[in-house]
């Protein structure tokens, strides 16, 4: 009751009202729902009047026995202003300064140990068509309806996580101040200022941005103002994505560059929202990020080996054309070269990635892309030119052999320069998968392989001799030195350009 004892009466009141809503139930309408009917027996519905963010309270009108009974239910800041007498220990009493500083200590110690509260107040009313808003006055105060729903045990442990991988996390919440900072505490994201809707409806656009950009929490919050925020931070530049399940989340979810719910959330929630998380844990959340990123990095791998090498193979092929009489390579191989290539390729997905890729988020940067296809590119293409003029001048190959010498060339470099590329760092410290460097290892044994199997004649291909096999083993070697040297030159020039 509104002094803090038990009662029943509220749950009576408070049921009633949950039970003839005719709108979206929220979970605490669920909860209260859950306990079981109280003895209402004789009570009809006649009327409702629906729940609103400016008014944060709902009533329905209910008849028994002749009388009609206005009875509402909703934030405790917006129901006990509306009050003039209240129900204690059975009997009712004036709500006079005296009642209304006991109720509010009532109210502000459960919330300040975490508990989210109902007010419920109740009025007779006369009979009439219709009833509005402004019937929401003279109310009699019954009691709060306290709820209790802790933080998951995990959540401490999952944030800490998420602030370690260069996500920031905020809170934006219909909760009064007190229950964000109880529930705030106690997975370690106290701060000493938070900022609640009525300060928000204050600040200007650019205002709004600088307190979204500085402060974590943000307590009493409308839908509209939540959007607000989130906008305020995507035009800081920043990647938003929001987790919520209720109806009034719907809108943040919509406006949110990313947004989650959960598979108990409401359906406006859900179908508002571009991820529904069926496990109740954070942890899937963390994990999601963490492997979105891996599949990040193993598709940067795979684009900046194909860009690098098609780009230096363009060059080659046409180059060759200039001055040979005959084609660098035929069309059946070609094919068969970009067959095996791509086979190579298949098992990126199953690689490591870097640990300092993973602990930061990344945005799509297609300038890396073509800087790293202009500085390796051309690199490739001219240890091709090497191979030509190797196989003409020091070993005299023939059409057939030229073709077979660049084809096992072409393959080996453009595949094990993979082992080099595939880290921003040291690729002796960052070990690829062994799944992946099987498939590399395999596809440049059979590309060697080929010239001197019972398919060659079928592919064009003859057997060289050995001695170009081992020019091809230095070739190799030398042309990942300078792959390398020239992709920390990069990636030193590229951190440079982005952070300075």
């Amino acid at each position: 009751d509104p002094l803090g004892k038990p009662s029943d009466r509220v749950l009576l009141f408070a049921y009633l009202n949950s039970f003839h809503e005719t709108g979206i139930k929220s979970p605490l309408d669920a909860a209260i729902l859950k306990r079981g009917p109280p003895e209402m027996e004789g009570y009809r519905k006649i009327d409702e009047i629906p729940f609103d963010f400016e008014r944060r309270r709902l009533s329905v009108v209910v008849e028994k026995g002749g009388e009609r009974l206005l009875i509402t239910k909703g934030a405790p800041e917006a129901v006990l202003p509306q009050c003039v007498r209240f129900e204690a220990n059975g009997e009712e009493a004036l709500f006079d300064a005296t009642a209304k500083a006991k109720s509010k200590t009532v109210y502000q110690k459960l919330s300040g140990e975490g508990y989210r509260l109902l007010a419920v107040a109740y009025r007779f009313v006369p009979k009439q068509p219709v009833y509005h808003s402004t019937d929401e006055r003279d109310l009699v105060l019954v009691g709060f309806v306290a709820f209790f729903d802790p933080p998951l045990e995990e959540a401490a442990e999952v944030l800490r996580s998420l602030r370690r991988d260069g996500i920031k996390v905020k809170i934006l919440t219909g909760d009064n101040e007190l229950v964000t900072r109880h529930v705030c505490a106690a997975v370690g994201l106290s701060q000493v200022r938070l900022i609640l809707g009525e300060e928000v409806d204050r600040m200007s656009d650019p205002a709004l941005a600088h307190a979204a950009e500085r402060f974590k929490i943000f307590a009493r919050v409308s839908p509209s103002q939540k959007n607000r925020i989130i906008r305020a931070l995507q035009h800081r530049g920043h990647v938003v994505g929001f987790l919520g399940d209720g109806i009034n989340d719907a809108p943040a979810l919509h406006t949110a560059d990313v947004g989650i719910s959960v598979s108990t959330a409401t359906d406006a929630a859900k179908e508002a929202a571009d991820i529904i998380l069926l496990e109740r844990s954070l942890k899937v959340l963390h994990n999601g990020i963490i492997e979105g990123r891996k599949a990040f990095g193993n598709v940067m791998k795979y684009l900046l080996m194909g860009t690098s090498s098609n780009f230096g193979n363009m060059f080659s092929m046409a180059g060759a054309s200039l001055f040979l009489p005959f084609l660098p390579m035929l069309p059946i191989q070609i094919l068969l070269n970009n067959f095996l290539y791509d086979l190579a390729q298949i098992t990126i997905p199953t690689d490591n990635v870097d640990p300092t890729f993973i602990r930061k988020p990344h945005r799509w940067d297609v300038s890396l892309i073509r800087k790293f296809m202009i500085y390796i590119g051309p690199i490739s293409s001219a240890y091709d030119f090497l191979t030509f003029g190797a196989l003409i001048a020091l070993f005299h190959a023939s059409e057939q052999a030229f073709h077979t010498g660049w084809f096992i060339e072409s393959l080996a470099t453009q595949t094990l320069v993979l082992f080099v590329i595939r880290t921003a760092g040291n690729p002796f410290r960052n070990r690829p998968s062994r799944l992946l460097t099987g498939t590399i290892f395999t596809v440049v044994l059979i590309g060697s392989a080929l010239p001197y199997s019972p398919v060659a004649p079928l592919l064009g291909f003859t057997p060289l001799p050995a001695s170009f096999m081992l020019f091809l083993i230095g070739l190799t070697g030398t042309y990942l030195l300078f792959v390398e040297l020239a992709k920390r030159r990069l990636m030193k020039r590229f951190l440079r350009d982005r952070f300075v």
